[in-house]
């Protein structure tokens, strides 16, 4: 029998004249996903994608299926000639490849061939009654059964499955257009990427770095966590920041009490300016009400003063442990908590504002050379692509090789 993986769609199917759209940006993105594997094809239509394996590992597919967001679910597939003799034979044949003592069973015809000489109550009585003759253990069972053989009835063959996997849901990466993600290397800021790519966005992952304050090890850990990120759909862009004379400015000029609300203005000044030298449309951020002093609204306020752009925090809401729980789903904690400084911490205050004025803030601002400042650190930027994450960790792996 010949395998394949039908993908079906959920919040996709609601786009109406745009499904198309939505539907060849989850294909590309399948293909990315599956880009270690040359030998499968990948056919859309307007109600599923196909992907025809031709010997590629289906347990490993099946696993990098299940993250790409804009997939509802997915089973694999066996296609079937449409002859009903060949349909029987598969169908025992499926079932004898489970444990069936003491199991329930029923068959789930769909049929779109309204043509078709028999109709999906006709199928299910002849197939249920060939089951019970020859797999006498099984008994039918209509709601919950242990074993569910759904039978589709296509113009030109039979599709027939036996199992259902769960897909990510969302909006397939890229279709909600381009968004900067200020990823710091901690918990937060990989998960509010997870939770923007899920609603179709594209990241362009920004990083401040400020060596030799910080180490080659944090900036690595950042370039990690992006790579993760790539699993549920899309190329990501890592752009390094360098930072180190900006906060040595900070840390001479300002007040200790003000250095980290006037250090997160500096940053998302030249945050927003990336955004929009990438043509991208919102920055989104790992901030999470309340649980750091640049995190109160009163900070808030006065740090987004800097622009009018739109600053989506995803995990704003979310309290720490919620935040730990999607980390772990997504794999990026046990990253996260490497025990490597960042440049948020190697100068933080020991009495930071929580309630800062914005009065003050301008002008102790004016004591700075900020344009030059801003400048240079653009000018100087350090990307990345970043296409998968085996493709970077071959790569890396290749660069320690080289340096042996």
């Amino acid at each position: 029998m010949e395998t394949m993986i039908q993908i079906r769609f959920g919040e996709l199917s609601t786009k109406g004249k745009n499904k198309k759209r939505f539907i060849n940006q989850l294909s590309k993105n399948i293909h990315i996903a599956l880009y270690d594997f040359p030998s499968i094809v990948i056919k859309e239509s307007l109600d599923h994608i196909f992907i025809e394996l031709n010997g590629a590992p289906e347990d490993i597919i099946i696993e990098k299926l299940k993250m790409i967001f804009g997939i509802q679910s997915f089973s694999p597939i066996y296609v079937i000639p449409k002859q009903y003799d060949s349909l029987a034979k598969a169908v025992i044949a499926v079932i004898e490849e489970e444990e069936t003592a003491g199991k329930t069973f029923k068959i789930d015809t769909r049929r779109s061939d309204h043509f078709y000489e028999w109709n999906t109550n006709d199928l299910n009585s002849k197939l249920g009654a060939l089951v019970l003759e020859q797999l006498p253990d099984l008994k039918v069972k209509m709601k919950q059964p242990d074993l569910s053989i759904r039978v589709d009835v296509k113009e030109k063959n039979f599709l027939l499955s036996t199992k259902k996997y769960m897909g990510a849901g969302g909006l397939p990466v890229g279709t909600s257009g381009k968004g900067v993600l200020m990823l710091s290397g901690g918990i937060d800021s990989p998960v509010a990427g997870y939770l923007a790519m899920k609603r179709g966005v594209r990241i362009v992952a920004v990083h401040f770095s400020s060596p030799p304050y910080t180490s080659p090890q944090s900036l690595q850990k950042t370039k990690d966590l992006a790579a993760k990120l790539t699993n549920f759909g899309g190329v990501i862009t890592h752009i390094e920041v360098p930072f180190s004379e900006i906060q040595e400015e900070i840390k001479t000029a300002i007040p200790e009490g003000y250095t980290m609300t006037i250090t997160r203005r500096m940053m998302l000044r030249i945050t927003d300016a990336i955004r929009d030298n990438w043509s991208a449309l919102a920055v989104f951020t790992g901030e999470s009400l309340g649980q750091v002093a640049s995190q109160t609204m009163e900070s808030i306020q006065v740090i987004n003063e800097v622009t009018n752009t739109p600053i989506i925090r995803p995990v704003a809401t979310m309290d720490k442990l919620e935040i730990i729980e999607i980390a772990k789903k997504i794999d990026t904690f046990e990253l996260s908590i490497q025990p490597f400084e960042d440049c948020c911490t190697i100068f933080a205050p020991k009495s930071p504002k929580t309630k800062p004025h914005l009065d003050k803030v301008k002008r102790y601002e004016g004591k700075l050379d900020m344009d030059g400042l801003i400048e240079r650190a653009l000018e100087n930027l350090t990307v990345t692509k970043i296409r998968s994450e085996k493709e970077y960790s071959d790569l890396k792996q290749k660069s320690v090789l080289d340096l042996l």
